[in-house]
Protein backbone atom coordinates (compact mmCIF):
# COMPACT_ATOMS: atom_id res chain seq x y z
CA UNK A 1 0.00 0.00 0.00
CA UNK A 2 2.81 2.57 0.52
CA UNK A 3 3.69 2.61 -3.20
CA UNK A 4 0.01 3.25 -3.90
CA UNK A 5 0.25 6.02 -1.51
CA UNK A 6 3.28 7.60 -3.11
CA UNK A 7 1.90 7.43 -6.72
CA UNK A 8 -1.43 8.87 -5.23
CA UNK A 9 0.69 11.67 -3.75
CA UNK A 10 2.35 12.54 -7.14
CA UNK A 11 -0.64 12.48 -8.80
CA UNK A 12 -2.06 15.35 -7.01
CA UNK A 13 1.76 17.23 -7.07
CA UNK A 14 0.75 16.78 -10.73
CA UNK A 15 -2.22 18.39 -10.57
CA UNK A 16 -1.70 20.80 -7.76
CA UNK A 17 0.82 22.06 -10.59
CA UNK A 18 -1.59 22.82 -13.16
CA UNK A 19 -4.14 24.13 -10.82
CA UNK A 20 -1.26 27.14 -9.53
CA UNK A 21 1.86 27.54 -11.33
CA UNK A 22 1.58 30.95 -12.46
CA UNK A 23 3.89 30.21 -16.14
CA UNK A 24 5.54 28.16 -18.29
CA UNK A 25 8.94 28.33 -16.69
CA UNK A 26 7.78 27.51 -13.29
CA UNK A 27 5.44 24.64 -14.76
CA UNK A 28 8.56 23.10 -16.16
CA UNK A 29 10.70 23.29 -13.04
CA UNK A 30 8.13 21.93 -10.97
CA UNK A 31 6.94 19.13 -13.30
CA UNK A 32 10.65 18.05 -14.03
CA UNK A 33 10.78 17.85 -9.89
CA UNK A 34 7.84 15.69 -9.90
CA UNK A 35 8.87 13.65 -13.12
CA UNK A 36 12.54 12.89 -11.46
CA UNK A 37 10.29 11.84 -7.99
CA UNK A 38 8.41 9.63 -10.24
CA UNK A 39 11.10 7.68 -11.92
CA UNK A 40 12.99 6.86 -8.77
CA UNK A 41 9.83 5.02 -7.17
CA UNK A 42 7.96 4.03 -10.83
CA UNK A 43 10.93 3.28 -13.15
CA UNK A 44 7.94 2.07 -15.37
CA UNK A 45 6.55 5.55 -16.00
CA UNK A 46 9.48 6.31 -18.21
CA UNK A 47 7.17 6.41 -21.51
CA UNK A 48 4.82 8.32 -19.92
CA UNK A 49 8.37 11.27 -19.35
CA UNK A 50 9.21 10.08 -22.54
CA UNK A 51 5.70 11.20 -24.33
CA UNK A 52 6.53 15.09 -22.17
CA UNK A 53 9.52 15.43 -23.34
CA UNK A 54 8.02 14.89 -26.87
CA UNK A 55 5.49 17.38 -26.05
CA UNK A 56 6.46 19.50 -23.63
CA UNK A 57 6.37 22.80 -25.62
CA UNK A 58 2.65 22.27 -26.02
CA UNK A 59 1.99 21.57 -22.83
CA UNK A 60 3.66 23.95 -21.15
CA UNK A 61 1.92 26.43 -23.62
CA UNK A 62 -1.19 25.84 -21.48
CA UNK A 63 0.42 27.90 -18.80
CA UNK A 64 0.67 30.71 -21.10
CA UNK A 65 -3.05 31.93 -21.44
CA UNK A 66 -4.85 28.28 -19.31
CA UNK A 67 -6.53 27.34 -22.22
CA UNK A 68 -6.71 24.02 -23.63
CA UNK A 69 -8.66 22.33 -26.92
CA UNK A 70 -10.53 20.54 -24.28
CA UNK A 71 -14.18 21.67 -26.09
CA UNK A 72 -12.75 21.20 -29.57
CA UNK A 73 -11.23 17.36 -29.05
CA UNK A 74 -15.08 16.62 -26.94
CA UNK A 75 -16.80 17.67 -30.23
CA UNK A 76 -14.29 15.66 -32.37
CA UNK A 77 -14.93 12.66 -30.16
CA UNK A 78 -18.85 13.23 -30.38
CA UNK A 79 -18.65 13.17 -34.02
CA UNK A 80 -16.43 9.89 -34.39
CA UNK A 81 -18.85 8.39 -32.29
CA UNK A 82 -22.09 9.09 -33.87
CA UNK A 83 -20.77 8.72 -37.26
CA UNK A 84 -19.79 5.20 -35.87
CA UNK A 85 -22.79 4.50 -34.63
CA UNK A 86 -24.66 5.70 -37.36
CA UNK A 87 -22.78 3.02 -39.58
CA UNK A 88 -21.37 5.79 -41.87
CA UNK A 89 -23.31 8.82 -41.89
CA UNK A 90 -23.44 9.21 -46.49
CA UNK A 91 -24.60 13.21 -45.99
CA UNK A 92 -22.73 15.89 -44.49
CA UNK A 93 -26.11 17.65 -43.76
CA UNK A 94 -27.35 14.27 -41.38
CA UNK A 95 -23.69 14.72 -39.84
CA UNK A 96 -24.30 18.23 -38.22
CA UNK A 97 -27.70 17.75 -37.47
CA UNK A 98 -27.27 14.95 -35.40
CA UNK A 99 -24.03 16.59 -33.54
CA UNK A 100 -26.21 19.39 -33.23
CA UNK A 101 -28.88 16.99 -31.21
CA UNK A 102 -25.69 15.49 -29.55
CA UNK A 103 -24.89 18.32 -28.28
CA UNK A 104 -28.26 19.84 -27.16
CA UNK A 105 -27.69 18.77 -23.52
CA UNK A 106 -24.31 20.01 -23.40
CA UNK A 107 -25.03 23.69 -22.84
CA UNK A 108 -24.26 23.83 -19.15
CA UNK A 109 -20.88 21.71 -19.49
CA UNK A 110 -19.42 23.38 -22.69
CA UNK A 111 -21.09 27.55 -21.53
CA UNK A 112 -22.76 27.95 -25.06
CA UNK A 113 -25.99 28.53 -25.90
CA UNK A 114 -27.28 25.89 -28.80
CA UNK A 115 -27.43 29.05 -31.55
CA UNK A 116 -23.62 29.45 -30.91
CA UNK A 117 -23.17 26.01 -31.74
CA UNK A 118 -24.72 25.79 -34.34
CA UNK A 119 -22.95 28.53 -35.79
CA UNK A 120 -19.58 27.13 -34.51
CA UNK A 121 -20.82 23.88 -36.83
CA UNK A 122 -21.99 25.79 -39.58
CA UNK A 123 -18.17 26.97 -40.07
CA UNK A 124 -17.12 23.26 -39.43
CA UNK A 125 -19.42 22.19 -42.36
CA UNK A 126 -18.15 25.14 -44.55
CA UNK A 127 -14.79 23.62 -44.32
CA UNK A 128 -14.98 19.62 -43.95
CA UNK A 129 -18.72 19.24 -46.10
CA UNK A 130 -16.45 19.19 -49.43
CA UNK A 131 -14.78 15.64 -47.71
CA UNK A 132 -17.56 14.38 -46.62
CA UNK A 133 -19.27 12.09 -49.80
Amino acid sequence: MPKLRKLYELRVRFKEIFDTATGRKQAGRKLTEVFLDAMKEFPDLEDFVVTYEKWEDEILAYFDARKTSAGVEGINNKARVIIKRAYGLKSADSLWTRLILDLNRAREAVGQTIAQIRDLVAGFQAVFSPLCT
